[in-house]
């Protein structure tokens, strides 16, 4: 015989070479560019099917965006709460530095460095997703947490001393969530250099204040 027709998926031809031809199992792509859902940042979300009205990959990185401002800017607020509950009634009353900076200058500073370590974890977020920067955001969490901390030690407890220790260990989470963005992002590693030039003069401010009203 030329040729052996064994059924509708599988052939042998006159000379011997064999074509498979079956289907692949639901759900297996052969395509190798294929990624699974959560392994990237924005790659997890889009773009889908334009028939199934899915988000497009640049809707979705400016949600997280937003996400990230949001969360940055509440435990600015909740810090907020601590100050605004010691600022009248106790800081004022405090022996402050000469290099100490005037009051109406921490807001728009503080504004500014929370916008850019909210940024800096979105970068990160979208250059290795939520598994992949998975350590370097949770260093990022750990020391916003330490933020709005600091807050509550100073002027809610009313404890420069205690302050100063937890300004140390905030200084140190800073520089070590600064160090791993680094490995995914530089703009993101720079755009937490600010703040933490900024949380190291506030440690010698607050050491400064702690000495001068030590008594």
């Amino acid at each position: 015989m030329s040729d052996i027709s064994l059924d509708s998926s599988f052939a042998l031809t006159a000379d011997g070479s064999s074509s498979n031809d079956f289907p692949a199992k639901p759900g297996k792509s052969r395509n190798p560019k294929t990624q699974s859902p959560g392994d990237e940042g924005p790659a997890a979300f889009g773009p889908r099917n334009v028939d199934t009205g899915g988000p497009s990959p640049l809707t979705v990185q400016v949600i997280w965006l937003l996400v990230f401002l949001g969360i940055c800017f509440g435990a600015a607020a909740l810090g907020g709460l601590f100050t605004s509950a010691g600022l009248d009634t106790w800081y004022d009353q405090l022996k402050l530095p000469s290099f100490s900076p005037p009051d109406w200058l921490f807001g728009p500073v503080w504004t500014a460095l929370y916008a850019m370590m909210a940024v800096a974890a979105w970068l990160v977020w979208r250059e290795a997703g939520w598994r992949g920067g998975r350590g370097p955001l949770t260093l990022f969490f750990a020391q916003l947490t330490l933020n709005v901390a600091w807050s509550a030690i100073f002027f809610g407890l009313q404890r420069p001393g205690w302050a100063t220790i937890e300004l140390a260990l905030l200084w140190l989470a800073i520089l070590a969530t600064t160090v791993a963005f680094h490995r995914f992002s530089r703009w993101a590693a720079g755009l937490m250099l600010p703040y933490l030039a900024w949380v190291g003069f506030a440690g010698v401010l607050n050491v400064s204040i702690w000495w001068l009203n030590r008594s």
